[in-house]
């Protein structure tokens, strides 16, 4: 039995900010409220083809970091440096927060905004070589990570993990990978994805521009040796399952990725509490749901609600934020003993499933649990 089966990692402590509002205590209050967040876009702000979209708000990224350094920081970096601030809490003033503390965080391609508007400049200015220098850093899809490591000194291996959707997902299996080999003491990770009018005009003219409404937001998650936490445990992250749909049966993967997560983690389907899909739209959503009822259950799946109809499609933050979403979800309920589900699929073919083991109490939402 390998190191990475024996002793799972425990999550301990988590932020969002999502178009519920600018935190965890926002986040949960309208996941347990079911309330839809999607509302009219300011055109004049924001020159999209859509009439509504479902943003954050009141994010002002100089009013929450203060101006020093955020003059061009894009609205991705600004969403994931507030959400790792507001999980370290206190500690991001100390020492013990940054030595040995990984970092990795799951993106689609970065934020679309910064590298479009380095591009353009690069074709229309003056001279085209004249480009806005403070962008360049920016511009690079590992810059949100990189900016909170800076920011809050996280001097552990600091990761970029480009999957979509499953990004969420795909970070904790990374950093588990990390704590196991002892490659880090602990570990912080999560997703993001911004909204911007780059994104909004790619998903209308790409594929995927089913006219689907377009959310943004991020979480992050404080992930520890289960032997050595510093903070009382919200769940265990027990298994991560990862698959491709190849020949279009989204249902058939997600089946097999959900029933190996399970044996992995040693549980069975009666144990699952809580189920959570990713609301992907079309026929890959629909597969994804149907094949997670199958295995859990109807009852399962009803207790969390259906994040994309609250919140429209995250895009990369999408399973990062389901995950929150359970966790809000289950400290009002009775969880001893009892696993939560986790899936996420990319109708691009990626298919994803995380397997946690609840807490068996219920504390406030997000921040140290002493």
């Amino acid at each position: 039995m390998s190191v990475m089966t024996m002793v799972p990692p425990v999550i301990t402590g988590w932020s969002a900010i999502s178009p519920f509002g600018l935190d965890a205590d926002a986040f949960a209050t309208g996941i347990r409220e079911g309330r839809p967040t999607c509302a009219p876009v300011d055109h004049a702000a924001w020159p999209v083809p859509e009439e509504r979209a479902c943003l954050v708000p009141g994010f002002d990224i100089a009013k929450l970091l203060g101006a020093k350094g955020t003059r061009t920081m894009n609205r991705a970096t600004g969403l994931a440096v507030a959400a790792v601030g507001q999980v370290l809490g206190e500690e991001k003033l100390t020492a013990h927060a940054s030595e040995g503390t990984a970092f990795a965080l799951g993106t689609t391609t970065g934020s679309a905004q910064t590298m479009m508007d380095l591009t353009r400049q690069s074709f229309v200015g003056e001279r085209p070589y004249l480009v806005e220098p403070a962008l360049i850093p920016y511009a690079g899809m590992n810059a949100s990570a990189a900016r909170c490591a800076i920011r809050y000194g996280l001097k552990g291996p600091n990761t970029t993990i480009a999957t979509g959707r499953p990004a969420g997902i795909s970070a904790l299996s990374y950093v588990r990978r990390l704590l196991a080999t002892g490659r880090a003491a602990r570990a912080l990770a999560g997703a993001v994805e911004e909204y911007s009018v780059a994104r909004s005009w790619l998903h209308h003219h790409g594929k995927n521009g089913n006219g689907g409404l377009l959310g943004e937001g991020t979480a992050i998650f404080m992930v520890e040796p289960a032997v050595s936490a510093t903070r009382r445990p919200l769940a265990t992250l027990l298994a991560t399952d990862f698959r491709a749909c190849v020949n279009g049966d989204f249902g058939a993967t997600v089946l097999t990725a959900v029933r190996a997560a399970l044996a992995r983690g040693g549980v069975s389907a009666d144990e699952v509490l809580i189920a959570s899909h990713s609301g992907a739209s079309g026929p890959a959503g629909q597969a994804e749901r149907a094949a997670l009822a199958e295995v859990a259950g109807e009852a399962a799946i009803s207790r969390v609600p259906d994040l994309a109809e609250l919140i429209a499609d995250a895009g990369a933050a999408s399973a990062a934020l389901q995950i929150a979403a359970v966790l809000s979800v289950a400290q009002t309920l009775r969880t001893a003993g009892k696993a939560a589900l986790i899936t996420s699929v990319d109708p691009d073919g990626a298919v994803a499933c995380a397997l946690l083991r609840l807490a068996d109490d219920t504390l406030p939402a997000g921040g140290p649990r002493e």
